[in-house]
């Protein structure tokens, strides 16, 4: 730990608006129980971008005993984040199902197909029976 400059966050004048959280590109600012917060101390560079958004002036620098600015956590940070939203996208994603018979998309491979005019979505179990009659 060295005295460096680091951004505080005044909980009493923070609103939890999370306009600070955008600017911070090293991803140290995030909201939690409705507040902004420094999650890790290791990844605040103390540049101060965030101040400058910040509606309440809750945002300040301070100068004060803190980790060392760790550039190698900022990039394990920001690749963890990357997965953890594109988990979250993948949970999220609907998951399609025969029209036919109700297999997921995880149980078997769907395709696309036109039958009498409509678009439906066939599994390659029940697609020979579409198909053949």
């Amino acid at each position: 730990m060295t005295k460096r400059q680091i951004v505080h966050i005044d909980d009493e004048l923070c609103n939890g608006c999370g306009r600070c959280v955008t600017p911070c590109a090293e991803q140290a600012i995030e909201l939690a129980d409705g507040k902004a917060r420094v999650m890790r101390e290791e990844l605040c560079d103390g540049a101060g971008f965030c101040l400058a958004v910040c509606p309440t002036g809750a945002l300040t620098i301070e100068e004060r005993e803190a980790p060392d600015f760790s550039e190698e956590a900022v990039h394990r940070h920001r690749l963890e984040q990357m997965i953890k939203e594109n988990a979250a996208k993948k949970a999220k994603a609907a998951t399609l199902h025969c029209e036919l018979c109700g297999r997921s998309e995880n149980d078997a491979p769907l395709i696309a197909v036109r039958d009498q005019g409509t678009s439906r979505w066939v599994c390659v179990k029940c697609l020979p029976a579409l198909i053949h009659g």
